[in-house]
């Protein structure tokens, strides 16, 4: 085998023959490639011998090559996450207006997005509450006012009563119950008679004694607003009616009987002509009588049955109220024979209720040392009236009806400004209890009167300390 003695130059002009760009090759690159001649004077003459049977297809190789070199370097690559988000991006896009359930208000909205139904109804709560906000504010800004208001009202000077007059032992036992007339006192306890005094003098004479009227003693005793008529209540169950006569003198005009078992009948009271007769039942019954003619029972209202302890009937005749033991207040239109209202506010015995002068409100108080004041047209409770600390047995009003007066338990009689809601006058000249309190009635340009009476039986009068 014959060895050829080759230099580098010529073994590199082997591989890189120095070539046209027509016979290079058919494509550009590769015209482009080997257009220019490749010179490397830095490389080392090199001599080494190539065997005459090697035979090298340069063109072809250097075609592999270059297309090996190609595939092995890569296009434009993208993170796993980018590829990620670009598939999760583009399965959003697919179901974009699809429909599904909202899970809050199960109405029909479209896939991820914001249920309108639901955003509508918080934009709306947001509104309502804001609204609500601002009424509150309203409210609490007027509340401010009318306290401050209240403040103002309670700085002002309070009214003084003077006792003009005490009638001792006007009575043997308590006295229960008293009555006015525009010239005189009815007073009940629970001895037998019942006694009248005048009160057109100073010093309150005795003028009538009512002998054997109730032999158990009398609890309750009433008169019309005219001072003609008037209606006892004994504890044997009996239910007089007295007539004034021409000579001023008190005498009995019968008894109420039809329908009236022993012990039936509790509280009374008169309407102001006095014809009519409402009473309370140990049963809860309202008993309505017409005291003209043979005094028949012409109408009965039922509540739940619990101890009918006080009513009272207004000037105008069209109400009637009544306050039972379970802390119950009824209201009943006469009209219509039918209840009015359940009056809500009071949860102790009431035991006493008073209609004011203009039969707008009504008064009720009890065991729970308050008064509440209720609106009659309404039905709804507008005030409390609290300042007694023992159970309140007695309130009326004035005849303006701009003053309340109340008795309790410990002795103490109180008169109330219905305007302002407060207190403006307190008396405590005895401990014992006041089992009533009454207004006197206005007489010519005297200032205002009461009376009360109780436990002490005694009888005493006080007299605004202002005026004539």
């Amino acid at each position: 085998m014959a060895s050829a003695h080759v230099t580098a130059r010529s073994i590199l002009s082997s591989f890189l023959p120095r070539l046209s760009a027509p016979t290079a090759s058919t494509t550009s690159r590769n015209t482009v490639l080997f257009s220019r001649q490749l010179s490397l004077p830095l490389l080392p003459r090199l001599a080494f011998a190539i065997p005459s049977a090697i035979q090298l297809n340069v063109p072809g190789l250097l075609e592999g090559i270059w297309e090996s070199i190609l595939r092995a370097v890569p296009k434009k690559k993208t993170s796993h996450m980018k590829q990620r988000s670009r598939r999760l991006a583009g399965k959003g896009l697919q179901d974009v207006t699809s429909l599904n359930k909202c899970s809050a208000c199960g109405n029909v909205k479209r896939a991820h997005y914001l249920c309108p139904f639901c955003v509508g109804d918080i934009k709306s709560f947001y509104e309502e509450k804001t609204e609500r906000e601002k009424a509150e504010k309203a409210e609490k800004k007027l509340k401010k006012s009318e306290e401050k208001l209240q403040k103002t009202k309670s700085d002002e000077p309070s009214k003084q009563y003077l006792t003009t007059h005490t009638v001792d032992d006007a009575h043997i036992t308590d006295i229960f119950s008293l009555a006015v007339t525009p010239t005189q006192v009815l007073s009940a306890s629970g001895a037998s008679s019942l006694k009248i005094h005048s009160t057109t003098t100073p010093d309150i004479p005795l003028t009538q004694t009512l002998t054997n009227a109730h032999k158990l003693g009398c609890h309750h005793i009433v008169t019309s607003r005219n001072g003609r008529i008037a209606a006892s209540a004994g504890f044997g169950g009996e239910v007089k009616i007295w007539n004034i006569s021409e000579s001023s003198e008190w005498e009995e005009a019968g008894r109420i009987e039809d329908g009236n078992k022993a012990g039936e009948i509790w509280a009374i009271a008169l309407s102001e002509d006095g014809q009519y007769l409402a009473a309370t039942t140990y049963d809860g019954r309202i008993n309505v009588w017409d005291l003209v003619g043979e005094r028949k029972k012409i109408r009965e209202y039922e509540t739940k049955g619990s101890f009918g302890m006080c009513i009272d009937v207004s000037r105008d005749g069209r109400f009637t109220a009544s306050g039972h033991e379970n802390g119950a207040v009824y209201v009943f239109n006469n009209d219509t024979g039918r209840m009015l209202y359940s009056l809500p506010g009071l949860v102790k015995p009431v035991r006493t209720v008073a209609f004011s002068p203009a039969g707008t409100r009504l008064a009720a108080a009890g065991d729970a040392r308050v008064i509440a004041l209720y609106d009659v047209q309404h039905g709804e409770q507008v005030a409390d009236l609290t300042g007694h600390s023992a159970w309140i047995f007695s309130i009326d009003w004035s005849d303006t009806g701009e003053y309340l007066l109340s008795g309790s338990f410990d002795g103490k009689v109180k008169v109330w400004s219905i305007d302002r809601r407060v207190c403006v006058a307190t008396h405590s000249e005895t401990d014992k209890t006041l089992w009533c309190v009454k207004w006197l009635p206005k007489v010519g340009n005297k200032s205002e009167a009461f009376a009360t009476a109780g436990a002490n039986r005694s009888i005493s009068f006080y007299r605004e300390a202002t005026g004539g």
